[in-house]
């Protein structure tokens, strides 16, 4: 069982690190070209989309069967996309924009699947554990990850960042096929609801998701803005969300080491409204060490949200369902990112950095009212479907 964990862990940072590495990569490849900044920014947001499109439509389809040969077949379409988008840094703006949308597509269930393969690897009660271990994995490989590009694309090459994202993920898409073969799990008897249905049945789990996302969009995307409204030097802003990440991986640490009272739906609840809280706060503290403070603790509770929200969701739905949410939730939350920088923008037009990072923390506060009562609110689950 421990070789089987340990092998997981290696296809899990080889599958997350383009995806951390990407939209920054596509960046770089693109900033000395004809197209400049401007192109960059369009390909990272096409990337973003195509995750979007790609878990959306892919990630249902793991509930069919299969898991572990789509999985492998879409890192490795994704591998292939990354590696031709690294050696076409000079073909037309339409041809890279195609390869971008591609290349977050391709292996946009990957994430979801991945995490119901180590929830079918562990015991049920270690289940908690472990969602935490993949957290801290996650978060630490996205503080680590754009060092690593601006290094590669500086010191190597402009396209070396999504060369390195393509090697990892055919190396990930290699080695899923190793893990072993788990028997997916099926609905419950002849009269079980479609799983469209089932699926929508979760949405204010879902809705905390986009919660989430949308606060963290508000936390990276408006800290810049933030700093030079307070006059700190703008250099701050990648140490201040390095930290941001490694609070995360500390808190899901934390959290994992023991079970906390209440169910997780109500912790979810909570940990969202601190987090909330937290990022209010770095809208008041005055200097470089405020804003430090509030977002080390709001990436503290953050952590927090996206395990809770992971459990909620698994005691919610039937297990033939898992993967297909997993990857749902990953499709809601880049849709809560994509609609909150949106605003963040707007907000910045309109007012000041501080008022555009108050009216984020308004919104996430709203969306987790609104899935607070939904969940207070009696749920008629279609017939064939448990907790």
């Amino acid at each position: 069982m421990r070789g089987e964990l340990l092998l997981w862990g290696v296809v899990a940072l080889a599958s997350k690190a383009p995806v951390a590495m990407a939209p920054l990569a596509l960046v770089f490849l693109s900033r000395q070209s004809a197209g400049g900044y401007t192109l960059g920014a369009t390909l990272a947001s096409t990337y973003v989309v195509g995750e979007v499109a790609g878990a959306a439509v892919l990630g249902p389809r793991l509930g069919r069967g299969g898991m572990r040969r789509q999985l492998s077949a879409g890192l490795a379409v994704g591998a292939l996309a990354f590696c031709a988008t690294a050696f076409a840094g000079s073909a037309p703006a339409p041809v890279l924009i195609g390869l971008a949308l591609l290349a977050g597509a391709a292996p946009a269930a990957c994430p979801g699947g991945i995490r119901a393969l180590l929830t079918r690897l562990v015991a049920d009660g270690a289940v908690p554990r472990a969602l935490a271990a993949e957290t801290t994995l996650t978060q630490l490989t996205w503080a680590a990850a754009p060092a690593l590009v601006v290094f590669l694309a500086l010191q190597v090459h402009t396209g070396a960042p999504l060369t390195l994202g393509a090697l990892l993920a055919a190396t990930a898409s290699y080695l899923l096929l190793r893990l072993p073969e788990s028997q997916d799990p099926a609905p419950a008897g002849p009269a079980a609801p479609p799983l469209a249905r089932t699926l929508l049945s979760a949405w204010p789990v879902y809705l905390t998701g986009a919660a989430s996302m949308a606060m963290l969009a508000t936390a990276e995307l408006v800290l810049p803005a933030l700093l030079e409204e307070r006059r700190i030097a703008v250099g701050w802003s990648g140490p201040l969300l390095a930290g941001f990440a490694l609070a995360g991986a500390a808190g899901a640490l934390c959290h994992g080491l023991r079970a906390w009272p209440g169910s997780v739906r109500a912790q979810s609840l909570l940990l969202l409204a601190c987090t909330a809280g937290c990022l209010f706060l770095i809208t008041v503290l005055p200097a470089t060490p405020g804003i430090a403070v509030g977002l080390l603790l709001a990436g503290f509770f953050q952590s927090g949200v996206m395990i809770t929200r992971n459990l909620s969701l698994r005691g919610h739905l039937p297990p033939h369902a898992h993967a297909a949410a997993y990857s749902v939730l990953y499709a809601v939350g880049a849709v809560g990112y994509s609609l909150a920088a949106v605003l963040s923008a707007v907000a910045l037009d309109l007012a000041s950095a501080s008022a555009a990072i108050r009216c984020g923390v308004v919104v996430t506060l709203l969306l987790t009212a609104v899935s607070a009562l939904a969940e207070r609110r009696p749920v008629r689950r279609p017939r064939g479907t448990t907790r």
